[in-house]
Protein backbone atom coordinates (compact mmCIF):
# COMPACT_ATOMS: atom_id res chain seq x y z
CA UNK A 1 0.00 0.00 0.00
CA UNK A 2 1.23 3.74 -0.82
CA UNK A 3 0.17 6.65 0.83
CA UNK A 4 1.29 10.27 0.94
CA UNK A 5 2.82 11.05 4.44
CA UNK A 6 1.94 15.10 3.99
CA UNK A 7 -1.70 14.23 3.06
CA UNK A 8 -1.98 11.57 6.28
CA UNK A 9 -0.86 14.49 8.91
CA UNK A 10 -2.96 17.23 7.58
CA UNK A 11 -6.04 15.30 7.21
CA UNK A 12 -6.19 14.59 11.01
CA UNK A 13 -5.58 18.07 12.01
CA UNK A 14 -7.87 19.35 8.86
CA UNK A 15 -10.64 16.77 9.75
CA UNK A 16 -10.53 18.44 13.47
CA UNK A 17 -10.65 21.94 12.28
CA UNK A 18 -13.28 21.71 10.24
CA UNK A 19 -15.40 18.90 11.94
CA UNK A 20 -14.94 19.95 15.20
CA UNK A 21 -13.02 23.14 16.60
CA UNK A 22 -13.22 25.48 14.20
CA UNK A 23 -17.41 25.41 14.24
CA UNK A 24 -17.43 25.14 18.38
CA UNK A 25 -15.50 28.33 18.30
CA UNK A 26 -18.49 29.66 16.28
CA UNK A 27 -20.11 32.93 17.67
CA UNK A 28 -17.70 32.99 20.50
CA UNK A 29 -18.38 36.20 22.62
CA UNK A 30 -16.03 38.50 24.09
CA UNK A 31 -17.96 37.61 27.37
CA UNK A 32 -17.04 34.34 26.74
CA UNK A 33 -13.49 34.67 25.92
CA UNK A 34 -12.28 36.55 28.82
CA UNK A 35 -14.93 34.90 31.24
CA UNK A 36 -12.79 33.54 34.27
CA UNK A 37 -14.63 30.30 36.10
CA UNK A 38 -12.27 30.41 38.78
CA UNK A 39 -10.32 33.28 40.60
CA UNK A 40 -7.33 34.17 39.60
CA UNK A 41 -7.14 32.81 36.44
CA UNK A 42 -4.58 33.78 33.64
CA UNK A 43 -6.09 35.82 30.93
CA UNK A 44 -5.09 38.69 27.93
CA UNK A 45 -6.07 41.87 30.16
CA UNK A 46 -5.69 45.91 29.33
CA UNK A 47 -2.15 46.64 29.36
CA UNK A 48 -1.69 47.90 33.40
CA UNK A 49 -4.70 45.61 34.73
CA UNK A 50 -2.28 42.55 35.29
CA UNK A 51 -0.36 41.54 38.27
CA UNK A 52 1.05 38.69 36.66
CA UNK A 53 5.13 38.17 37.14
CA UNK A 54 5.39 38.32 33.22
CA UNK A 55 3.19 40.38 30.87
CA UNK A 56 3.61 39.57 27.44
CA UNK A 57 2.29 41.51 24.35
CA UNK A 58 2.91 44.94 22.13
CA UNK A 59 -0.55 46.13 22.04
CA UNK A 60 -2.71 47.51 24.73
CA UNK A 61 -3.15 44.35 25.68
CA UNK A 62 -1.05 41.73 27.82
CA UNK A 63 -1.01 37.98 28.38
CA UNK A 64 -0.28 36.39 32.00
CA UNK A 65 3.01 34.62 32.27
CA UNK A 66 5.17 33.30 35.39
CA UNK A 67 8.56 31.53 34.94
CA UNK A 68 8.73 28.90 36.58
CA UNK A 69 5.05 28.23 36.35
CA UNK A 70 3.41 27.98 40.21
CA UNK A 71 2.16 24.35 40.84
CA UNK A 72 -0.37 24.40 40.52
CA UNK A 73 -0.58 26.19 37.47
CA UNK A 74 -3.33 28.96 37.04
CA UNK A 75 -6.31 27.82 35.27
CA UNK A 76 -6.40 30.21 31.92
CA UNK A 77 -8.75 31.84 30.07
CA UNK A 78 -10.38 31.35 26.53
CA UNK A 79 -8.34 33.96 25.67
CA UNK A 80 -5.30 33.21 26.95
CA UNK A 81 -5.56 29.97 24.97
CA UNK A 82 -6.14 31.09 22.05
CA UNK A 83 -3.19 33.29 22.59
CA UNK A 84 -1.20 30.19 23.03
CA UNK A 85 -2.15 28.30 19.99
CA UNK A 86 -1.70 31.63 17.92
CA UNK A 87 1.59 32.35 19.26
CA UNK A 88 3.25 29.61 21.14
CA UNK A 89 1.88 26.42 18.88
CA UNK A 90 0.97 28.01 15.28
CA UNK A 91 3.34 31.19 14.96
CA UNK A 92 6.10 31.00 16.44
CA UNK A 93 6.46 28.05 14.30
CA UNK A 94 5.43 29.10 11.53
CA UNK A 95 8.24 31.61 11.92
CA UNK A 96 10.72 29.35 12.63
CA UNK A 97 9.78 26.54 9.79
CA UNK A 98 8.05 28.23 7.20
CA UNK A 99 9.52 31.92 6.74
CA UNK A 100 6.33 33.45 8.40
CA UNK A 101 6.12 37.08 9.97
CA UNK A 102 7.97 36.80 13.87
CA UNK A 103 6.09 35.89 16.66
CA UNK A 104 6.51 35.41 20.11
CA UNK A 105 5.05 35.95 23.52
CA UNK A 106 6.64 39.28 24.62
CA UNK A 107 5.93 41.19 20.86
CA UNK A 108 2.60 39.77 19.94
CA UNK A 109 -0.52 41.88 19.84
CA UNK A 110 -3.27 40.14 21.79
CA UNK A 111 -6.41 40.59 20.50
CA UNK A 112 -8.88 41.86 23.78
CA UNK A 113 -12.38 40.58 21.61
CA UNK A 114 -12.77 37.11 20.63
CA UNK A 115 -13.81 38.00 16.98
CA UNK A 116 -10.13 39.81 16.51
CA UNK A 117 -8.62 36.51 18.37
CA UNK A 118 -10.59 33.96 16.00
CA UNK A 119 -8.96 35.80 12.76
CA UNK A 120 -5.78 35.58 14.40
CA UNK A 121 -6.61 31.73 15.22
CA UNK A 122 -7.71 31.36 11.46
CA UNK A 123 -4.64 33.29 10.10
CA UNK A 124 -2.17 30.88 12.19
CA UNK A 125 -3.65 27.95 11.43
CA UNK A 126 -3.80 28.81 7.25
CA UNK A 127 -0.18 29.69 7.57
CA UNK A 128 1.03 26.04 9.42
CA UNK A 129 -1.38 23.84 6.98
CA UNK A 130 0.53 25.83 4.12
CA UNK A 131 3.46 25.42 5.26
CA UNK A 132 3.32 21.56 6.37
CA UNK A 133 1.68 20.91 2.58
CA UNK A 134 4.59 22.16 1.13
CA UNK A 135 6.58 18.94 3.13
CA UNK A 136 7.75 15.90 1.73
CA UNK A 137 8.68 12.83 3.18
CA UNK A 138 12.27 13.97 2.97
CA UNK A 139 11.26 17.26 4.39
CA UNK A 140 9.77 15.26 7.21
CA UNK A 141 12.30 13.53 7.92
CA UNK A 142 15.17 15.78 8.17
CA UNK A 143 15.56 17.58 11.68
CA UNK A 144 14.42 20.07 12.79
CA UNK A 145 17.44 22.45 13.38
CA UNK A 146 17.62 25.30 15.70
CA UNK A 147 14.33 26.99 15.60
CA UNK A 148 13.15 24.28 18.14
CA UNK A 149 15.89 24.18 21.06
CA UNK A 150 15.84 20.75 22.83
CA UNK A 151 14.02 19.36 19.89
CA UNK A 152 16.53 20.35 17.30
CA UNK A 153 17.64 16.81 16.39
CA UNK A 154 14.46 15.35 16.21
CA UNK A 155 12.40 14.74 12.53
CA UNK A 156 9.84 17.48 11.67
CA UNK A 157 7.39 14.54 11.13
CA UNK A 158 7.88 14.90 15.32
CA UNK A 159 7.21 18.46 15.55
CA UNK A 160 3.80 18.59 12.69
CA UNK A 161 2.51 15.48 15.13
CA UNK A 162 2.86 17.73 18.17
CA UNK A 163 1.36 20.51 16.47
CA UNK A 164 -1.68 18.53 15.89
CA UNK A 165 -2.00 17.36 19.30
CA UNK A 166 -1.62 20.64 20.67
CA UNK A 167 -3.93 22.03 18.76
CA UNK A 168 -6.29 19.47 19.64
CA UNK A 169 -5.77 19.34 22.68
CA UNK A 170 -5.98 22.90 23.31
CA UNK A 171 -9.00 22.88 21.32
CA UNK A 172 -11.20 20.62 23.68
CA UNK A 173 -10.50 23.03 26.88
CA UNK A 174 -11.63 26.29 24.81
CA UNK A 175 -14.86 23.46 24.00
CA UNK A 176 -14.69 22.60 27.65
CA UNK A 177 -14.60 26.39 28.72
CA UNK A 178 -18.01 27.29 26.30
CA UNK A 179 -19.65 24.14 27.98
CA UNK A 180 -19.02 25.60 31.71
CA UNK A 181 -19.28 29.05 30.51
CA UNK A 182 -23.12 28.04 28.83
CA UNK A 183 -23.95 25.98 31.96
CA UNK A 184 -22.44 28.27 34.55
CA UNK A 185 -24.98 29.46 37.32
Amino acid sequence: MTFDLTTELLDQLEWHWTSQLRPRLDGLTDAEYLWEPVPDCWSVRPRGASSAPIQGGSGETVIEFAFPEPVPAPVTTIAWRLGHVIVGVLGARVHGHFGGPAYDYMSFDYSPTAAGALAQLDEAYEAWTAGVRGLDADALAQPCGPAEGPWHEKPMITLVLHIHREVIHHGAEIALLRDLYAHRS
